[in-house]
């Protein structure tokens, strides 16, 4: 009797259909179906094929030992035993990097190596092998003359610097009392016209030149780039006054 006759036979003699079979082993009725029919392809394997034997048996209640020995007879023999070590060891030996441990005594001694040699170095460059310079001559530069015993020393000329040309003319009013100012730059170009009360600031810029007509006299006060003019026409009416970029000249 083939190993699927056996199992219908004993599932009939239990009572049981293959329902019910599948439902207590968890395994489908069509896998069943063919393992009663002596098809154990639809197993998925030789492995999966003696657990379903097993699981079928004990549903049963026969013996599974007996028909799982036909089984292997049938499908090459029972599975080798693969030993523990055979199963965890890899085909090919992984190399592992050792992993050392720092130096460090060869990091001292560098490190102290570093320490002599700034040392030396702070030596050399304060002594200067014995000669200190406290001027560095520029190259190029004629060394000075030496100074004559007994000659008086030539007298030191100052040389202003030149002052950079303006590139704008700037002029600030302040209000000392309530007037009118009326303000134009370049080709008559209207920077202001108004009433200025006491204490408030204008400034007013143009590139070339910078016109006012102040309505009383002595009412503003006029910065004009950069140098206080004080507060003109004082005690006189309207002041028309124009500026440049070289204004106020020079007394």
């Amino acid at each position: 009797m083939s190993i699927g006759e056996t199992l219908t036979e004993e599932r009939q003699r239990a009572g049981l259909s293959v329902t019910q079979v599948s439902l207590q082993t968890r395994i489908r009725e069509t896998v069943i179906r063919g393992m009663e029919a002596d098809d154990f392809s639809t197993c998925g394997g030789n492995f999966y094929a003696r657990g379903h034997i097993r699981s079928i048996s004990r549903v049963i209640g026969i013996d599974p030992e007996p028909l799982v020995a036909d089984f292997d007879a049938a499908h090459g023999g029972a599975p080798q035993p693969v030993s523990a070590i055979s199963a965890f060891e890899p085909e090919q030996p992984v190399a592992f990097r050792e992993r050392r441990s720092p130096n460090w005594s060869a990091a001292m001694a560098l490190a102290l190596a570093l320490v002599v040699i700034y040392g030396v170095v702070q030596v050399v460059g304060h002594d200067g092998g014995g000669e200190r310079r406290t001027a560095q001559q520029v190259a190029g530069t004629p060394p000075p003359p030496t100074p004559t015993p007994g000659a008086s020393a030539p007298a030191q000329q100052n040389s202003p610097v030149a002052e950079a040309p303006r590139t704008k003319v700037e002029v600030r009013v302040e209000a000392k009392r309530t007037t009118w100012l009326n303000v134009r730059g370049d080709k008559g170009k209207s920077l202001f016209s108004g009433m200025l009360r006491e204490g408030d600031q204008k400034d007013f810029t143009a590139k070339k030149k910078v016109k006012l007509v102040i309505g009383v006299g002595g009412s503003v006060n006029l910065i004009v780039n950069g140098k206080d003019l004080g507060s003109p026409g004082k005690g006189k009416g309207v002041q028309r006054l124009s500026f440049d970029r070289n204004d106020p000249e020079p007394a």
